[in-house]
């Protein structure tokens, strides 16, 4: 069947596509993995275990570690994650031996705008339907692990204060003193639900829990879901959830999940998860798919796992950092980096024309509009201007010493001198610029960018971070407001002050990356401050401690970790064909 992605839907293609799927042992097979590496879920899915495959493959030379991020994107995507499907089989059209590593969709964006994240046109990871909902459960089981802590935490605070020091210690129970005031913890769900953000839990009678304020955050925001990106073994997982802060006792002392007794629990939940899932493109090269998504609110990377092990199995290994360079790329670089030891070879920034008009002072692109007529004609005025916004990214990366590579993801209302203009624009700038038709035509349309990022990964590589971790916490954040942001400087609102207080008598604290929580709509913490804002001072209104992932997390402006559904999500076209039990509508 021939496939049109002017004439057919994304989940079309990709329920056509099935239907000549390498069986998993034969995607194993080719990616060289042996029978007791895999743990088959189902005729097209698989587990890899992780350690046997390590310890089998860790002396193989180092792959090419290419990183795919973005411009700051307009709110339906630059196509990151098709890029990088888009590559990986463009690399293997000039006949590399490629890996690849994306991150599992969230259900809400799945249900709402965004839809799921598996590429899109030719360029799609396969079976969709699994990937989109639940695929192996790591998601599931994050939410569980997540919500063990506070089924622990509010059962203790319920029982302590209905019972004597006595009755605790029949129980085996030494009274902790929770402060119901200090809660760090809120529920989690997979879904956008703005409803559930400020909840009264607890109502009732004494046996009804602990009556307090309360709310939700979307899983993906979950401290675990940081730990399963960053951690480095099962035991290097465990440690990390047991150091997981729940609350503050009323003197002020940290209450880990470790003192809840309920570390372990989770991490039995989190067992499977660690081993990253297998899946293929369309044209059948290999991809993990581990961690989540959401650069703006968490870490947003696959996972530690997946690229250590990928980079193993093959001569290239393309990774990918959610939403633009400000936020998802500046987390891989500071952040992931630290915690794998890999260095990227090279870095490519996707842009579309579309957000670069848009950036250049075009009308705003919002989900269920038509696009405005600016964005159907050629306006080369337009695109330079909005060139700015892509500069200030190709900066950002090259201050990590890395090579970047600006992949045109072209639209066919794109002209040529329109797409000249950006080429032009992005190799003064210091990059190498390439435009790519993945998802018109597969592998085939990618070769230019995939010629492109082999020749980056030739360049001369001075990979360093932009800070040290025994700098001040305030000198660390106010370093990246400034070098990658371009902030005239930080504003600590008072409860910031606080946090900072706090952290500065930490010593566990002091050796903690730093985990921006930022809209991802603007380099600035504006949304509409479009382009390349300048004259700005970022507002941190509060700071988070995740102890476990070793993440300081600052948060700037008014964003919230549990997105909203909007008026016309994703779920209206969303159905089941009942004649074949296929699902329809996910795109």
């Amino acid at each position: 069947m021939h496939l049109d992605p002017l004439k057919m839907q994304d989940w079309q293609i990709a329920e056509a596509a099935e239907e000549n799927m390498l069986s998993v042992s034969r995607l194993a097979e080719k990616l060289g993995l042996e029978d007791e590496e895999i743990i088959p879920m189902g005729k097209n899915l698989a587990r890899v275990d992780y350690q046997k495959t390590y310890k089998r493959v860790q002396s193989n030379p180092q792959a090419h570690y290419i990183d795919v991020t973005a411009i700051t994107p307009t709110p339906l995507g630059e196509g990151k994650t098709t890029t990088t499907i888009g590559l990986i089989d463009g690399l293997a059209k000039i006949n590399k031996k490629v890996t690849g590593a994306i991150r599992q969709p969230s259900g809400g964006p799945t249900f709402n705008i965004k839809g799921s994240a598996a590429g899109g046109g030719l360029a799609q990871c396969i079976p969709l339907t699994p990937f989109s909902l639940g695929l192996t459960g790591d998601i599931d089981k994050i939410t569980n692990a997540h919500n063990l802590a506070m089924v622990a935490l509010t059962a203790r605070m319920q029982h302590e204060r209905n019972y004597d020091d006595q009755r605790l210690a029949k129980s085996n129970l030494k009274r902790i003193d929770i402060d119901p005031e200090s809660v760090q913890l809120k529920w989690v769900m997979d879904f956008c639900a703005q409803s559930l953000r400020n909840i009264i839990i607890g109502r009732g009678g004494h046996m009804d829990g602990y009556e307090m304020e309360s709310g939700f955050a979307i899983t993906v925001s979950s401290e675990i879901m940081a730990i399963l990106a960053v951690a480095t073994s099962l035991e290097d997982l465990r440690r990390r959830i047991g150091k997981i802060v729940v609350a503050y006792d009323k003197k002020g002392k940290e209450v880990t999940t470790e003192d809840l007794e309920v570390a372990g629990a989770m991490t039995a939940w989190m067992v499977e998860a660690l081993n990253p899932t297998l899946m293929q493109t369309i044209e059948g090269n290999p991809v993990f798919v581990h961690a989540g998504p959401f650069a703006n609110i968490a870490i947003g990377q696959s996972s530690v796992l997946a690229d250590k092990l990928a980079a193993k199995l093959g001569d290239y290994h393309v990774t990918e950092s959610g939403f633009g360079a400000d936020i998802g790329f500046e987390k891989f670089w500071n952040l992931k980096c630290r915690y794998s030891g890999l260095k990227p070879s090279a870095v490519v920034i996707v842009a579309t024309i579309r957000a670069l008009k848009m950036h250049g002072g075009g009308p705003a692109v919002k989900p269920g509009m038509a696009l405005a007529q600016e964005y159907k004609e050629e306006n080369v005025e337009l695109v330079e201007k909005g060139c700015e916004n892509l500069k200030a990214h190709i900066e950002t990366v090259l201050k990590s010493g890395v090579q970047p590579v600006v992949c045109i993801n072209s639209f066919y209302t794109d002209t040529d001198n329109e797409i000249a203009a950006v080429k032009r624009i992005a190799e003064e700038a210091g990059a190498i610029a390439a435009v790519s038709r993945h998802w018109l035509e597969g592998g085939k349309g990618a070769v230019e960018l995939a010629e492109a990022v082999v020749e980056a990964c030739k360049k001369k590589n001075e990979f360093r971070f932009l800070y040290e971790l025994d700098s001040p916490i305030k000198e660390r954040i106010e370093t990246i407001a400034r070098e990658v942001y371009g902030a005239d400087g930080v504003d600590f609102e008072p409860e910031a002050v606080k946090n900072l207080e706090a952290l500065e008598n930490d010593p566990d604290a002091q050796k903690m990356g730093v985990c921006m929580v930022k809209t991802h709509l603007s380099i600035s913490h504006d949304p509409d401050l479009k382009g390349r804002p300048r004259g700005f001072r970022l507002p941190i209104r509060g700071i988070l401690v995740y102890k476990g992932a070793g993440f300081i997390v600052p948060l700037a402006g008014t964003i919230k970790l549990m997105p909203g559904t909007a008026s016309d999500p994703a779920f209206r076209r969303i159905d089941v064909d009942v004649k074949t039990g296929k699902v329809t509508g996910l795109f």
